[in-house]
């Protein structure tokens, strides 16, 4: 579960910066979730991925490898905590 603790981390830092609530590992609400899924999609799309080819392709394979981890991650918490799984489409 670190890899999704580390992007929720991440994701409040971000969202600090434009006055939205931080989001709590331990009482993620089904509505977070769907959040989080289409933060990670977001960051899954291939221009995006790839930083609109700004970076090396060795790069962006440790980016898509370090998500898919927290993708896992995300799917491991609703299924021990009894929330719907959401859909992804870049994974």
């Amino acid at each position: 579960m670190q890899n999704l603790k580390a992007f929720i981390e991440q994701q409040n830092r971000w969202n600090a910066i434009f006055g939205k609530p931080a989001m709590n590992f331990n009482s993620l609400t089904q509505n977070e979730i769907q959040e989080l899924a289409r933060d990670i999609d977001a960051k899954l799309s291939p221009e995006n991925l790839h930083c609109d080819g700004e970076i090396s392709a060795a790069e962006a394979g440790r980016k898509y490898r370090t998500l898919l981890a927290v993708v896992k991650d995300l799917e491991t918490y609703c299924k021990r905590n009894g929330y719907a799984v959401p859909y992804m489409y870049e994974t």
